[in-house]
Parts: C-alpha cells; structure tokens; sequence
C-alpha cells in the first residue's frame, strides 16, 4: 500500500487548528436524515451541466481512474476536528475531466444519493487533495460515515464534500446547496473572515428566502 501524500490544509499565516474548534481522535456521526445504504454495483455518479458531453460512472468506471492516497486534516462545524486523516480515492478533477468542464464553468453542485447536495466553485474540486474517497484510513468507507463514495474537501468544513455522492452539476454561476439554504456559510473557509461558519457572517448576507430561490433556478 502506497503512503499517503501529506497535504497542508492550513493557510502559511494561520494555526492548523481553526479557532473554536477541539482536537479529536473518533470520527463523530453527523448526518441529517436516515442513512442510504448503496450497493456498489448499483452506483453511479453523474456529471453533467455546463460540461461537453454528460457522463454517468458505474463504479467499475469510477476504478479505472488513478487511485491516489492523502493524508489531511479534517474539520467539522459542529467544532471538532481530526489530525491526518488518511484519504484514499480518485481526484474530483479526474472525474470531472471525462465530461469536459465547459470554460464557463464557474462552480459546482455536489448531488448525493438521499438528495443531499452542497456547492462549491470549481476552483475547489480542481485542486490535488478533493477526492471522491472510498477508503478512510486504510479501510472502505462505511456507510455512515458516507460510503461506498463521498467527497472530500479539505481545506474546506466537511459539509462542502457530500457523503453518499452521485452527482456533480457543472453551473455558470453559483447557487447554494442543503445546509448553505439553512444557515450555514456559503464558502465554509475555516480560516476565512470569522471562520465563516454560519451565513451570518457573510459580506453579502443571503436571506434563507433568497437562498430557496437562488436553489430553485435550473
């Protein structure tokens, strides 16, 4: 087995615990609604949107693509976090590529299976360590905690990967996915101005009404 890439997720001028946040060695069970349970082989995930051509991945597809490993922090909201987390799976950017990405992509609509999605801009999910992770520290992701697949983004809050995926909607412009609509920041930096935790917090301060609104636009 090969080691994990170390990745930094902290910015050079921060500490790499986010302020308000607590050290932890369990993985706590955070999911809103009941848990899917999804076979491998009935699997799939989608990328479609602003892309050339839509493409649908079995997950024999999805492992035909380079397998890469990754060791990073992860960060909860809810103020946990876990040192060196390690990460196995196939890179978002991978993925994405089989669709081809049109140049006025902007940003990104994560779907999961149980209708979870979260956004981010694209920017993002192009970077080395935003996995679509299989594996969490050596063994296959279980179920509550988002497997077979759910994606990984770690320099962001963890809501910003969506467990259980089985979508990526390319946008032209950014729209809000589930906990973004209810309050939670739309950019979830946990370095950002404030932590940028709650929607509160934003400089353009999106009203839960706009934000449904903003969700309904195709």
């Amino acid at each position: 087995m090969s080691e994990p890439i170390p990745i930094r997720t902290h910015p050079p001028d921060h500490d790499r615990l986010p302020v308000g946040q607590h050290l932890t060695t369990k993985w706590p069970v955070l999911t809103y609604g009941p848990t899917p349970m999804v076979d491998t082989a009935t699997w799939r995930c989608r990328v479609f949107g602003e892309v050339e051509r839509t493409v649908e991945l079995s997950w024999d597809d999805l492992h035909r693509l380079p397998f890469v490993r990754v060791r990073a922090d992860m960060h909860c909201v809810t103020t946990w976090s876990i040192y060196d987390m390690a990460w196995g799976g196939f890179r978002v950017r991978d993925v994405l590529a089989l669709a081809g990405p049109k140049p006025e992509a902007t940003h990104v609509m994560q779907h999961a299976y149980g209708g979870y999605t979260t956004n981010t801009d694209l920017s993002a999910l192009m970077d080395d360590d935003a996995l679509i992770a299989t594996e969490a520290n050596g063994e296959p992701l279980d179920a509550e905690h988002g497997g077979p697949a759910r994606v990984v983004v770690p320099k962001r809050w963890a809501w910003k990967g969506a467990k259980w995926v089985n979508g990526f909607q390319l946008m032209t412009g950014d729209r809000r996915g589930f906990w973004e609509v209810n309050g939670y920041h739309n950019q979830g930096d946990p370095w950002g101005d404030g932590e940028e935790r709650y929607s509160s917090q934003e400089k353009a301060v999106q009203t839960r009404k706009e934000g449904n609104q903003l969700r309904r636009k195709p």
